[in-house]
Formats: C-alpha cells, sequence, structure tokens
C-alpha cells in the first residue's frame, strides 16, 4: 500500500500532495511522460526529492496516486428520470473517459503503483458511489434496483477488462446491451426470491 499519511484538509501535507499532483501534471503535458523523474517533479513542486521519496516511494507509486485522484468523478451521475436510462447513460460516459488515452493511462498507473491494492479499491469505490447514487435516485421513485455489486459485476468489470484488453468494442450499442443484461438478471432474481 502506499505510504501516503493521512492528512487535515488545507495542512502542510495536503499542500505538498497538491503541488506534486499538479507538478506531475504540468511537466507531463510540457516534456512528456517518459521523462518525468522524481527530482524533476520534485524540482517544480518546491519540494525536496526525499519529500517525495518519503510520501510515495517511487514514481510508480506517485503517477498511482495522481491517477486515482484524476479518476475521482467530479459530479454526481446525471439524472435522466429511470434507472434504465441513468445506468444507460452513466455506462457511456464511464467507457467513453476510462477508454480515452488518458484514461487507459490512469487505470494502468492506479494499478501498477499499487502494490497493496488500495488504489485499485479506491477506484472501484468510485464506481460503487456512483452506482449507489443513482440506484438510491431509483428507489426514490418506486423503482426495483439491483445492488451496487450486480451492476459492479455486470456492467463496470467487462467494461474494464475491455478498456484494457479489447477497446475496440465500446460503442453505446454495448454498453446498453450491458445495462440490460444487468437489469434483467437483477428482475429474474428477484423473481425467484420467495
Amino acid at each position: 500500500m502506499s505510504a501516503r499519511p493521512t492528512s487535515r484538509p488545507g495542512g502542510r501535507s495536503a499542500r505538498v500532495q497538491q503541488s506534486v499532483h499538479q507538478a506531475v501534471r504540468d511537466l507531463e503535458a510540457e516534456v512528456g511522460r517518459d521523462a518525468l523523474t522524481v527530482p524533476l517533479i520534485a524540482a517544480r513542486a518546491g519540494v525536496t526529492p526525499s519529500t517525495v521519496y518519503r510520501r510515495w516511494g517511487d514514481l510508480r507509486e506517485l503517477l498511482s496516486d495522481v491517477a486515482v485522484e484524476r479518476l475521482r468523478p467530479d459530479a454526481p451521475p446525471a439524472d435522466h428520470g429511470d434507472l434504465r436510462a441513468d445506468l444507460a447513460a452513466w455506462a457511456v460516459q464511464f467507457a467513453e473517459e476510462m477508454s480515452s488515452a488518458a484514461g487507459r493511462t490512469y487505470v494502468r498507473d492506479a494499478l501498477l503503483g499499487d502494490p497493496g491494492q488500495g488504489n485499485a479499491l479506491l477506484c472501484s469505490d468510485y464506481a460503487a458511489e456512483q452506482l449507489k447514487a443513482i440506484g438510491v435516485r431509483a428507489a426514490g421513485r418506486g423503482e426495483a434496483v439491483p445492488d451496487v455489486e450486480t451492476l459492479l459485476d455486470a456492467v463496470v468489470a467487462p467494461l474494464i477488462y475491455r478498456i484494457l484488453f479489447r477497446p475496440s468494442d465500446l460503442s453505446s450499442a454495448y454498453t446498453d446491451r450491458l445495462v440490460a443484461a444487468a437489469l434483467g438478471a437483477s428482475r429474474s432474481l428477484g423473481a425467484g426470491k420467495s
């Protein structure tokens, strides 16, 4: 697991993280990913390389931390009026964002620099929180809602597999099939319960 200390909002630790993350993003745009080094990033961020090594361990873990922050959703999922429409729109947006060149790089970085799997869990939690928000909203409208784990398994898992290994078919037709299967599977499971 990354050696990330807990930090007070607005404290020195938060300022260091923010300046180092910004340095990574700026330098990646300016000099390219292959030219990134801890000393270069530290100099741009105004910290010592030992500060970066102490907090992140190495460049791979730093890039993983930056990726996890970049993968965090910046808004709740859009409300399209019903569960199927909300899930379909979310799945299309998720597929588009994660299958972009930047998205694939962030997903790989998040996983590669994560020996303890903490970053993978955070990324999974981001998707779960979005799906939970969709479900809570749909339940409030009186709709039957599959549990979050079912949606993760039926929609998110196949999307991540395709994004990482077979990105050729990530159309809205594909995501619609995933959503339909997830909703159909949850209905058939619910029908078998008594």
